[in-house]
């Protein structure tokens, strides 16, 4: 715990408590279970679930709800998706290709330019939020998106309308960074996230919806990634309600099958498995919510 002197005399400051968010439970039984295993440890207490993922089914929401009996250990939130190479849960989305979603970089320029379907918008997030709410028998502590899809333009008024009537007590997950703008033009992929997040902030305080006071966790996903060291640079400044963005998994088939990130998910995993994960926390003034 941090300290703190004020006339003389040192006095305890309390740590921030941020939310540490395991994005794509759900994806594949062994991403499910090495989230499950980090929440057990007390390393997670938050994850996001992709309802629409051919790996989910209600055993899986079973196994992420019962963590929670007794005491709450983990938030558990809707990931919503809305690229391919995952499929629709409702019927007549557009546009779509091959019966899936459109790649995340057709669909935000569909977005930026105003070119999605809002009805089926509409459709396909309430389809998802409850898909969710059937799995887990109430509505979600959360909502964020795969790719970060709930900050694009029409994707996020559709997030923000249906979220209003169906989980009105949910936080919205926005991505801005709590850095000074002077130095965050050198990172192209944060700096996009953080403008975009600009309008989902205000949309969102004009309908009386929270959102997370700032985020971290965006990074190259590239195998030279030292993830202990981004992960240091993630707790500079995060105030009280920060959300951290994290990606553990044990890889197998179905994971190799949908999603490009792999190794790296179990190199995050041992990072936050590890003994002097605490430490790490601790050294930062910061645990977990």
């Amino acid at each position: 715990m941090l300290t703190e002197r004020t006339g003389g005399a040192e006095r305890a400051s309390a740590p921030a408590l941020i939310w540490l968010c395991a994005d794509d439970y759900g994806i594949s039984t062994g991403v499910n279970s090495a989230i499950r295993d980090l929440v057990v440890r007390g390393r997670l207490n938050a994850t996001s679930v992709m309802v629409v993922a051919p790996s989910f089914h209600r055993t899986e929401a079973a196994a992420l709800n019962v963590l929670n009996a007794g005491a709450a250990r983990v938030a558990i939130g809707l990931h919503l998706t809305l690229t391919a190479p995952f499929s629709p849960l409702s019927s007549g989305y557009a546009p779509a290709r091959d019966g899936a979603f459109l790649p995340v970089g057709a669909t935000l320029a569909k977005a930026m330019l105003r070119r999605l379907n809002r009805e089926a918008l509409e459709r396909e997030v309430t389809a998802q939020l409850r898909m969710f709410a059937h799995s887990f028998g109430r509505p979600p502590d959360f909502i964020d998106g795969h790719q970060h899809v709930q900050l694009f333009p029409q994707v996020r008024d559709a997030v923000l309308k249906i979220a209003k009537a169906g989980a009105p007590q949910a936080w919205l997950r926005q991505c801005g960074r709590v850095r000074p703008r002077r130095i965050r033009f050198a990172e192209r992929k944060a700096l996009l996230l953080d403008l975009l997040s600009d309008g989902l902030r205000q949309r969102a305080a004009a309908l009386g919806l929270r959102t997370n006071p700032a985020f971290a966790g965006a990074y190259e996903f590239q195998d030279s990634a030292d993830f202990p060291t981004l992960f240091a640079s993630f707790l500079e400044g995060l105030p009280d309600g920060g959300v951290i963005m994290c990606h553990p998994g044990f890889v197998d088939a179905e994971l190799r099958r949908l999603d490009p990130l792999t190794t790296l998910r179990e190199r995050e995993y041992a990072f936050l498995a590890d003994e002097s994960f605490p430490s790490v926390l601790a050294s930062h003034g910061v645990a977990l919510a």
